[in-house]
């Protein structure tokens, strides 16, 4: 296997990490020197090969796994957290993630690995799924399925990042930064260093997870897991609906305004214009929320936007679990048109419908 390793100077390195079976090809885990030993950002997903490859990135850039001093985790994804506890295992290293994606880390591991699965039945049947996308979950739930399912294990950190403050890495400043969306706890993390090749037209180097790709928008979709007080219906717990793309959108207007010289992304490649990118997104979306309205000129659940909605190829082509989390954001997507009082959900039997608001001009 050859390892992709980039130095991209200053003591910052990134080691492509291998996906299995998925179409990103693998995740960029950042290495970042520090004077108490590299400390790496995020981990990869939990696969021998990924595990293999991770080894050799950090030999690569001329550690051991043993000189590890910590893990800090952008959010709690398989392909970003996954290989966090073999590296705790391997190294002695600390893992720190924020504090509303180590809840759900939390809530994973107590929760029953079938209630995964009664959790989805649930909020797919809501969505109004068709019984043919239902019936292999119900065959899965029947047979003890949901004991397969990737996170289920993943490993509990034991730091927490705090959004704003400089983190405890001696030698370094860097600044988290707090951008829900993605997840409900993701993180970038703000170098607050020069840039080692002197790049004007911002400050410093930006390790940005998922929140800001240079050519592909992060799956937006609801942040309900099991065993939360928010079930099926996405509340945060506080009685109001959670509106994770309205939270992906602040948190973009944020990170646009920090300006960063270069930004590390976790897929792809690095890049410079956070603005430019961010501007782009923000309009990507404004002009979704603007079809999706047209659509609802008359009701339709979830799953019927879902069906009508532009993707990277038609309906018929993507494959069955992608059908899951394309009507995860479909949902995403009706909450904020609601929060913005341009869609109602309509009353009645069966599954939830939605339809546009007439605003008078």
């Amino acid at each position: 296997m050859t390892t992709q390793v980039t130095d991209h100077r200053g003591g910052v390195w990134s080691i492509a990490v291998p996906i299995p079976d998925n179409p990103l090809g693998h995740t960029l885990v950042h290495l970042l020197e520090t004077d108490r030993g590299p400390v790496l950002i995020d981990t990869g997903w939990d696969d021998p090969d990924s595990w293999e490859a991770l080894a050799a990135g950090v030999a690569a850039c001329g550690f051991a796994l043993t000189d590890l001093h910590g893990v800090l985790i952008t959010h709690h994804h398989p392909d970003h957290h996954g290989l966090s506890a073999k590296v705790r295992e391997a190294s002695g290293a600390w893992i720190a993630m924020h504090a509303a994606d180590t809840a759900v880390v939390r809530r994973t591991r107590e929760a029953t690995p079938d209630g995964w699965l009664d959790h989805l039945l649930d909020r797919l049947t809501a969505a109004g799924a068709p019984e043919e996308h239902l019936a292999p979950l119900r065959t899965a739930r029947a047979g003890g399925g949901g004991r397969r399912l990737p996170g289920l294990r993943a490993a509990l950190p034991d730091r927490e990042i705090v959004p704003g403050e400089l983190l405890d890495l001696p030698g370094r400043r860097l600044r988290a930064i707090w951008t829900p969306g993605h997840t409900p706890g993701h993180v970038c993390l703000h170098l607050e260093e020069e840039h080692p090749a002197r790049r004007g037209g911002g400050f410093g180097r930006l390790f940005s997870g998922d929140h800001l790709l240079p050519g592909i928008t992060p799956h937006i979709g609801l942040y309900g897991d099991p065993q939360t007080e928010d079930g099926a219906d996405g509340s945060d717990g506080s009685g109001e609906a959670a509106d994770p793309l309205g939270d992906y959108l602040d948190s973009l207007e944020r990170v646009g305004r920090l300006g960063p010289a270069e930004v590390l992304p976790a897929h792809q490649h690095a890049f410079t214009d956070a603005g430019g990118r961010v501007r782009t997104l923000l309009a990507h979306h404004e002009e979704r929320l603007t079809r999706l309205g047209a659509l609802l000129h008359e009701p339709r659940t979830a799953w019927q936007l879902a069906t009508a909605m532009e993707w990277n190829r038609p309906w018929a082509e993507i494959p069955y679990s992608s059908r899951t989390i394309a009507v995860s954001e479909a949902e995403a997507h009706l909450r904020r048109l609601v929060k913005l009082g341009r869609a109602e959900c309509v009353p009645g039997p069966g599954p939830v419908r939605y339809q546009a608001v007439d605003v008078a001009p």
